[in-house]
């Protein structure tokens, strides 16, 4: 099992940054692309960024790009997520997913097994 914890929401004003962090811990061998989702009221989970944890290579949403830095410390298990210019639209709840995908890294919430808990940003207009 892969167990992950994430930190770091919160309210903050638009225009404003924000870093979550998540801290995995199990079986790491069980995973090689850490994402990050987001899910607001009444709205689908989407995928915002993605990492393999090999070799570093991240993917971004249209949505996210350039605003937002998905990096990771391996020595720690720990992924970060850089949120900076944060608009209303980015108010949701943020989970961390872990997985073993075979090919690139998606932003699919089907491929990814392990989840966190989640953690709430507030962005107020």
């Amino acid at each position: 099992q892969v167990q992950l914890v994430e930190s770091g929401g919160g309210a903050v004003p638009a225009g404003g940054s924000l870093r979550l962090s998540c801290a995995a811990s199990g079986d790491t061998w069980k995973r090689n692309c850490m994402g990050w989702f987001r899910q607001a009221p009444g709205k689908e989970r989407e995928g915002v960024a993605a990492i393999r944890t090999r070799g570093g290579t991240t993917y971004y949403s249209g949505s996210v790009k350039v605003r937002f830095t998905i990096s990771q410390d391996n020595a720690k298990n720990t992924v970060y997520l850089q949120m900076n210019s944060l608009k209303s639209e980015d108010t949701a709840t943020y989970y961390c997913a872990a997985g073993w995908l075979t090919g690139s890294c998606t932003l699919t919430s089907k491929d990814y097994a392990y989840w966190g808990q989640g953690t709430q940003v507030t962005v107020s207009s």
